[in-house]
């Protein structure tokens, strides 16, 4: 008999007594398969089942996909995206029957079962206009007002709440604090917070909570700054890994905390793959520092070239803070343009950086814009991004990219809570994750990029199930 094994990775108790024993019930029964494949236009499509059979050693020769329910690591806490100010005033333009498809496409029933929504505080570059809650050098932050979110934002970000229900997870960052609060006196371009505005900076996390959970949105986290190492031409302030941590241990932490919002779940770095190793050894290095922290967040952008993800520095970082969780916090395809929306390398960005996010450890994945316009926007910067869905405001129509159906063939079958168990791929071109959710079920996602069809199995303790793998498809597999 096989003796059970945590990882370092692992996070979480094994999956119930029940939920071994489906396995066991359904083991040599048929699993259903979703498909969605660019050469036939289908999109995630019922493709039936298939049959497990006795199927022993794999000859070198059989590609695979192996998967050992024993081997049991993190749990999921939720898929979903971001409700900028650009998604939500291009929600507001779109016909009110529109907007109901919107909704349900992302967090309802029959869409993908998004359950995680990020916001701005202040302003970002995916805003229409630059903006703070509070009048200039207004320390005691007397003035601190988010009417400018009740127009777009909020009424959106509470259809997204309704829709989702009791499993809503909402969580913030911010760009950049007031321009007044800062080295180089503006919003853009960097600059620092300036020491004697750590305090009134910390307050004015604890006034944004106030005033949203006012409005009955539940705040379950914040990020301390978004990419912290970036000089943007838009909202961006700098910290080093050693300031970020002292503001944590000074400021953030403790006035959480004094507020009642000990439970608030605080990530730190919330920027690219590249650093985050170093980011968490030097932040987190001092103890006082690191009881504030639950999670480390991070983005893609280090990929921009499209040559380099460096997906294991996400497991070198989380073997060494097996206590805190890793959160993908925001990623997208950059350099807009309407005529590739339907390029099935849009969804392979995703599928790739998803699959490989989750096997390296990441419990959180969040999307960056739910919803953007005809031109990539609005953006005040220029700045303009794909979104999975894309809405023309001019013409009321909807677009679903294959980012969209790429993340669904995760978020719509793998749910919140769901243990990523052990599984691996022995060829290149077939990226997959299982993940068994709280009832017991087994769900595995298999890509393949490559310009080759693949006849695969799905190889689970002695039992195949043969698979085929279109070139530049995902499937999910469902047992």
């Amino acid at each position: 008999m096989k003796k059970l094994i945590v990882s370092c990775l692992a996070v979480g108790a094994f999956v119930n007594a029940n939920a071994q024993n489906y396995w066991k019930k359904n083991a040599g029964k048929t699993a259903k398969v979703i498909l969605t494949n660019s050469k036939t236009n289908e999109k995630m499509a019922d493709k039936g089942t298939v049959k497990f059979e006795k199927f022993g050693q794999p000859k070198e020769t059989d590609a695979c996909i192996f998967v050992d329910p024993d081997f049991k690591y993190q749990k999921l806490i939720g898929i979903g995206g971001a409700i900028t100010d650009a998604s939500a005033e291009t929600f507001y333009k779109m016909p009110k029957n529109k907007q109901k498809e919107i909704l349900e496409a992302y967090f309802g029933k029959n869409g993908l079962g998004y359950t995680v929504v990020r916001t701005n505080m202040n302003s970002c570059d995916f805003s229409s206009d630059s903006y703070t809650y509070v009048e200039d050098n207004d320390m005691a932050l007397k003035t601190f007002n988010v009417a400018h979110d009740e127009k777009y934002k909020i009424p959106m970000i509470k259809e997204a709440q309704k829709a989702i229900g009791k499993d809503f997870i909402f969580y913030f960052s911010p760009w950049s604090p007031p321009a007044w609060m800062k080295s180089n006196k503006s919003l853009y371009k960097g600059g620092r917070l300036e020491n004697q505005y750590y305090q009134t900076w910390a307050d004015y996390y604890i006034k944004f909570i106030k005033e949203y959970e006012k409005r009955g949105i539940n705040i379950w986290g914040l990020t301390v700054q978004n990419e912290p190492m970036a000089t943007q031409s838009w909202e961006s302030c700098i910290y080093s890994a050693e300031e970020e941590g002292e503001f944590l241990k000074n400021n953030l932490g403790p006035t959480l905390w004094k507020n009642g919002y000990k439970d608030k779940k605080v990530m730190i770095w919330d920027h690219n793959r590249d650093l985050i190793y170093q980011r968490a050894t030097t932040t987190l290095s001092d103890p006082e520092t690191s009881k504030y922290a639950h999670g480390i967040g991070y983005h893609w952008y280090e990929t921009w070239n499209n040559k380099t993800q460096l997906f294991d520095n996400l497991a070198e970082t989380q073997r060494a803070f097996p206590d805190k969780f890793l959160a993908f916090t925001e990623g997208c395809k950059e350099q807009f343009k309407m005529s590739g929306i339907y390029d099935v390398s849009l969804g392979e960005l995703y599928g790739k950086n998803m699959l490989n996010d989750f096997n390296k450890g990441t419990a959180l994945w969040t999307d960056w814009n739910v919803l953007l316009d005809e031109t990539g926007g609005p953006n005040h910067v220029g700045n303009f991004c794909f979104a999975p869905i894309i809405a023309d405001t001019k013409t009321g129509e909807v677009h679903y990219t294959y980012e969209y159906y790429y993340v669904g063939h995760v978020s719509k079958y793998i749910k919140p809570n769901a243990q990523r168990i052990g599984s691996s791929s022995n060829r290149a071109a077939l990226t997959s994750t299982t993940f068994m959710n709280e009832n017991g079920q087994l769900v595995t996602v298999i890509m393949n990029d490559s310009e080759n069809d693949i006849e695969t199995n799905l190889w689970i303790e002695g039992m195949s199930a043969k698979l085929s793998a279109p070139a530049h498809s995902i499937q999910t597999v469902i047992l």
